[in-house]
């Protein structure tokens, strides 16, 4: 990132269309085209592989596939000869302001399994390549099908021939049937967004992709790599698992239960696993964030059992050592540090000897009392500014829910000078006056979500950390994207040089 740059925030499951959730088609490459004519040049989505239960995309079985639910049932019909019914079955009569992840799982599933009928030598052919290529892929193929065998169980309470990896690679025939599918289903993720992004790029637009830090513990990536994990011996349960102290967003704390990596065998392998995952993120997207990337300097572990993460401790990461090796092994990579929350001269110290460049929110900024770095008269130039992340409230959310010392300190350091700050809407002049604050700023790239481009209220907002319920499931109407003000962010963007 050498020039001063803009990017929009919006999920790949908030795109507009008729399939209950965003799918890679013509929609997205609407949402690439108004983007791109309203000057800005990065799209920041979410992770895009596959939700837990709540929804969330920070959860996955795996962190290398691909969410089968965003899959454009459109482009099956193009390759794979599915007839035009079987593409309207996977028409959403549900709102189409709210995704519903089960109804696209469900109905893309089945266009899926249609299509794997009609495949060409040929094509299985491709998919074979596309698997040999792909060795962490096979893994996920293989565990899905054998968590499907065992009826969802967890890896760790399948048959004792399967819950090892290795043995279960041993018990296991390579050209089973359901293992191919799974493959297939990747085969044909993959292809679709590669071909999603190339027409970003084409369009001058990046993709700012997003990986959590932590992999689930029922997931391909724990399974096929115990040693990799701090588990217990025999029965394979976490030591500890990880989470943050209470912090803005909780006062317990955030217990994720994520299993705490072994360092120690990690650095024996050189880290292969890890640069394995950042080179694969680097190949899917261009630039990618690290969610809570102040893991790598130090991390907070809570004993497996704990009901909050209050109680736990600081543990060091493995700082500059994992990242030599990935300078090493990755030309130039492209990595933004989620660099939020409580942290101390460690997290300080690796963002300097990285030169990552880390993250601002100027939600978090508005003490009045205080002279906080997520104030834009305190950014270098080397950070990533948000108006609102992901978990942050929307703007016109915040302006209500602050108190009345924070929101008149907010007005005035940006600058409004009417009365009518709670008029939310697509031209809202309180959030255009903390909007074009961020735009002003140093930060080489300034990004803002979606809703708050729209001035939408908190019933917008995508998550709110610490809950599980009612999280993920915004979605942009066709009517909120053409009703943007395009002119408003092509000026911001040409009068502030972005």
């Amino acid at each position: 990132m050498k020039r001063r740059m803009s990017g929009v925030l919006l999920p790949l499951s908030s795109v507009y269309g008729e399939y209950a959730v965003g799918v890679m088609g013509k929609e997205a490459r609407e949402f690439i085209d108004k983007i791109k004519d309203m000057g800005f040049s990065y799209w920041q989505v979410l992770p895009i592989g596959n939700t837990d239960s709540a929804n969330s995309p920070y959860c996955s079985c795996s962190a290398f596939a691909g969410n089968l639910i965003y899959i454009d049932p459109r482009q099956l019909k193009e390759e794979y000869g599915l007839s035009d019914e079987d593409i309207r079955d996977n028409i959403y009569s549900g709102s189409c302001y709210t995704a519903d992840y089960q109804y696209a799982g469900d109905k893309r599933l089945s266009a899926l399994k249609k299509a794997f009928v009609n495949l060409t030598d040929e094509q299985k052919t491709e998919i074979r390549a596309f698997a040999d290529k792909n060795h962490h892929t096979k893994n996920y193929a293989l565990y899905m099908s054998l968590k499907d065998r065992f009826d969802l169980a967890p890896w760790w309470e399948w048959d004792d021939e399967y819950k090892i990896y290795n043995s279960a690679v041993s018990h296991t025939d390579e050209d089973d049937e359901d293992i191919f599918f799974r493959l297939f289903v990747q085969y044909e993720f993959y292809r679709q967004w590669d071909k999603l992004k190339k027409y970003a790029n084409e369009k001058g637009i990046s993709i700012l992709g997003d990986m959590p830090v932590y992999v689930s513990l029922d997931s391909a990536d724990v399974w096929s790599h115990t040693s990799l994990f701090e588990l217990e011996k025999d029965s394979l349960k976490p030591k500890k698992v990880a989470g943050v102290p209470p912090d803005y967003f909780s006062e317990d704390g955030q217990l994720w239960g994520n299993p705490i990596y072994d360092w120690a065998e990690m650095e024996k392998e050189d880290y292969k696993w890890w640069i394995d995952r950042l080179r694969f993120a680097l190949e899917i997207y261009d630039t990618v964030r690290i969610d809570h990337f102040r893991a790598f300097a130090s991390y907070w572990e809570v004993d497996a059992d704990a009901e909050t993460a209050k109680n736990g401790k600081w543990v060091e990461g493995p700082g500059m050592k994992l990242f030599n090796r990935v300078k090493e092994e990755i030309e130039n990579p492209s990595i933004v540090a989620e660099d939020l929350g409580t942290f101390g001269e460690d997290v300080i110290k690796l963002l300097e000897d990285t030169q990552f460049p880390g993250m601002r929110v100027i939600q978090f900024g508005f003490d009045p009392c205080g002279d906080s770095t997520h104030l834009p008269h305190n950014y270098s130039e080397n950070c990533i500014a948000y108006v609102g992340t992901h978990d942050n409230n929307t703007l016109l959310g915040w302006l209500y829910d602050a108190s009345v010392d924070e929101r008149k300190f907010a007005l005035d350091y940006c600058g409004y000078k009417g009365d009518r700050w709670g008029d939310g809407g697509y031209h809202s002049e309180s959030c255009r006056s903390i909007i074009e604050t961020v735009w002003k700023s140093s930060a080489k790239l300034s990004m803002i979500a979606f809703q708050d481009m729209c001035g939408f209220g908190n019933d917008a907002r995508m998550n709110i950390p610490g809950t599980d319920k009612g999280n993920w499931l915004y979605r942009a109407g066709k009517d909120a994207i053409d009703n943007v003000d395009s002119s408003y962010y092509r000026h911001i963007n040409s009068l502030f040089r972005r």
